[in-house]
């Protein structure tokens, strides 16, 4: 009985490049180890700021637009309520957001980045353009080009399948091809 469900054990050539289960979405693979390699380098760039990923996409929310309910932080965000919640905690204590009542309603909260913040807002830019460069290297300025047009048609579909009111993609970062 062993014998007959012993079986060789496989070369090199006979396995595939990537698990059985994605061969059916390579690309989909594809992005998803890249978005992962794509974190953990902005974590790495961030750490250095004293952030933890995502805390960025807060920080540059409140710089360009200013004091904000933490509702329309956390819509404007796309994240989890509670997520959003321990970040501001994070960022307050750290000194770079305040929260205050809201004037017009005391039962909302307004977030604001601090003036002492406005030291980060150089150091995001300087490491998103450091993750930028080390993103893209390799690649020409035609295909850097062609890359974004891509990237930019992919969320949008995503955008479109995943929400058919698009009321995700209205809430996520607006960035180069954004939907």
């Amino acid at each position: 009985m062993a014998a007959e469900t012993a079986q060789e054990p496989r070369t090199a050539s006979q396995c595939p490049a990537v698990p059985s289960a994605v061969l059916d979405g390579p690309v989909s693979h594809a992005i998803s180890r890249v978005a992962r390699l794509h974190r953990i380098a902005a974590g790495r760039a961030l750490r250095d700021l004293g952030l933890h990923p995502g805390q960025e996409f807060l920080m540059m929310h409140l710089w360009d637009s200013g004091a904000v309910r933490q509702s329309e932080l956390i819509k404007a965000v796309g994240l989890d309520p509670s997520t959003v919640t321990k970040m501001l905690q994070r960022l307050e204590q750290s000194g770079h957001v305040r929260r205050r009542p809201d004037p017009s309603d005391r039962r909302a909260s307004l977030v604001e980045a601090t003036d002492a913040s406005c030291g980060l807002l150089v150091e995001v830019r300087r490491a998103w353009g450091e993750l930028e460069h080390q993103t893209l290297e390799g690649l020409e300025d035609a295909e850097r080009t062609e890359l974004a047009r891509l990237l930019g048609k992919v969320e949008a579909s995503l955008c479109t399948e995943l929400t058919r009111s698009a009321a995700e993609c209205e809430a996520t970062y607006k960035g180069p091809g954004a939907c």
